[in-house]
């Protein structure tokens, strides 16, 4: 599974609940209401876990973690050898 599915998974599978939504990946979680505050901290506990990175304080920003392609962005920034082609 690559970071990309991984992502769109833990998405759909804890903030959709497996309702099929369609979203883009340039979409904003927050905007969009696909997850709230709560759910910030729920996404950045299984990016910690999946891709064993620490995401500090000041990365809890939307430019890191608003959309799926920021969330993208901020994994490569902080694994440079995680891409999206990649398993994780």
């Amino acid at each position: 599974m690559t970071p990309l599915e991984s992502i769109r998974g833990f998405v759909q599978d804890n903030f959709l609940f497996g309702e099929e939504i369609t979203f883009s990946d340039d979409a904003s979680l927050l905007e969009q209401g696909l997850i709230d505050s709560t759910g910030v901290l729920e996404l950045v506990a299984f990016l910690e876990e999946q891709f064993g990175i620490a995401v500090e304080d000041e990365e809890l920003a939307p430019e890191n973690l608003d959309s799926i392609d920021n969330l993208m962005l901020f994994i490569e920034r902080k694994t440079p050898a995680c891409t999206s082609g990649a398993p994780a």
